[in-house]
């Protein structure tokens, strides 16, 4: 019902920055926040930035400074530009939406299938 496709990982020098998008695609009436999540080897997902439709951003007191998550309603698509990277930021980043599809009359949350971002010292 709601896919969502992620693009703009890689592997990337420390100090260096990459961008990252995230493109909802499918019967969706309405998406009421979007995000990014990383995932680090044998560490627990954890939020990376998230924007809601209202505009309220919120970040991980790690990434403060040098990510910003924007978006874009129109296209359904958000994006995380990623600056100043360190090799501690080297995960697979998931984004993560939280959206109503067709002839479904509550949110659910959608996630994709993820994209490697690696960050050398």
């Amino acid at each position: 019902q709601v896919q969502l496709v992620e693009s703009g990982g890689g592997l990337v020098q420390a100090g260096g920055s990459l961008r990252l998008s995230c493109a909802a695609s499918g019967t969706i009436v309405s998406i009421n926040a979007m995000g990014w999540y990383r995932q680090a080897p044998g560490k627990q997902r954890e939020l990376v930035a998230r924007i809601t439709n209202g505009g309220y951003i919120n970040y991980a007191d790690s990434v403060k400074g040098r990510f910003t998550i924007t978006r874009d309603s129109a296209k359904d698509t958000v994006y995380l530009q990623m600056s100043s990277l360190k090799p501690e930021d080297t995960a697979v980043y998931y984004c993560n939406a939280d959206a109503r599809p067709l002839y479904i009359s509550e949110y659910k949350t959608y996630w994709g299938q993820g994209t490697q971002v690696t960050v050398s010292s």
